[in-house]
């Protein structure tokens, strides 16, 4: 039991598993079985290994968190679960952060029902009880509610990811544009000041408005959240004006997930999703610092940074 629980979580599809069962002597396994197997069983009901390997990610995932962390990745996305007889998506919201000494860590997993503000609220909060401090942005996609949630806990910036809303404007730009549009925004965020994109900002979105009046009043709406990221030091910028660091990450979990189908319940995901956020963390740990440490010193030396979290 405690192989196949291993090869769930490392992504092995159940056809693979049960091919390996077959290979070890033993009869098939249907694809329910193996998702009934890998379950959340309670700790008397499983191998060793497999509760070594949940109690090593339930530690992680609850462990205190010390210093400050300037720069808060968040992001969701959705695998198939089944609940009371139904098969529904789930979200699931991955937090990373970078540390006073640059380094990237998993901060936290979550599940839930919908990404209202309340959800955000809950698992944000959720961190600031574990320590979390120093947050300055957010990055994180348009997701709903997080916006005011990241306020209201952390006084943070929220840092839209500037990838996405590129991609948002061109779809919203006439096809034969869409190049010259294009142009038109990395002209914007190859300039060296936040002044300086500001105003050049305004003239783009002008001069769209003219032809385009809903593309110009988009541009409008989301020039705050986009360049959010120049107000810190340039060396940083190329890694915190898009959620590129998560997106990595949920494409992983995906993958994993996949190969699954559908989890049978909520704590079959905080177990495949939290083993390999800890693999991934393990990773982490050993390589180069991700942010330039003196650039970051900054950040965190300054005293608007140090905001305490409200607790609400």
């Amino acid at each position: 039991m405690a192989v196949i629980q291993e090869a769930y979580v490392d992504g092995v599809s159940t056809r693979s598993v049960d091919d390996l069962v077959k290979a070890m002597g033993a009869g098939g396994m249907s694809k329910r079985q193996v998702s009934r197997l890998c379950a959340v069983e309670p700790l008397s009901a499983i191998g060793p290994r497999t509760m070594a390997r949940d109690e090593r990610v339930n530690a992680f995932l609850t462990r205190p968190l010390e210093g400050a962390w300037p720069y808060l990745w968040l992001d969701a996305t959705y695998l198939k679960v089944r609940e009371g007889g139904r098969i529904i998506s789930k979200t699931v919201i991955i937090a990373v952060a970078v540390n006073e000494d640059g380094k990237r860590e998993v901060l936290g997993v979550a599940t839930g029902p919908s990404e209202a503000e309340t959800f955000w609220t809950e698992f944000l909060r959720s961190l600031a009880d574990r320590g979390l401090r120093g947050v300055r942005p957010v990055i994180a996609d348009d997701h709903k509610g997080l916006r005011a949630a990241a306020r209201r806990l952390f006084n943070a910036n929220h840092q839209k990811c500037r990838i996405h809303r590129m991609r948002n404007a061109l779809a919203h730009a006439p096809a034969k544009q869409r190049t010259a549009v294009a142009a038109m925004l990395k002209a914007i965020f190859a300039l060296e000041t936040k002044v300086e994109a500001e105003q050049q900002w305004a003239i783009v979105a002008d001069a769209l408005r003219e032809k385009q009046p809903k593309l110009g009043a988009l541009m409008d709406s989301f020039r705050e959240d986009v360049l959010a990221y120049m107000s810190f030091p340039r060396e940083h910028w190329a890694q915190i004006a898009s959620a590129n660091p998560l997106e990595r990450v949920n494409r992983e979990v995906k993958r994993r997930a996949d190969v699954i189908g559908i989890l049978p319940n909520d704590q079959s995901i905080i177990r495949l999703v939290g083993a390999l956020m800890l693999e991934t963390n393990d990773e982490w740990a050993v390589a180069r610092r991700y942010t330039l440490h003196k650039a970051l010193a900054r950040v965190t030396d300054s005293p608007n940074v140090r905001l305490p979290a409200v607790a609400v």
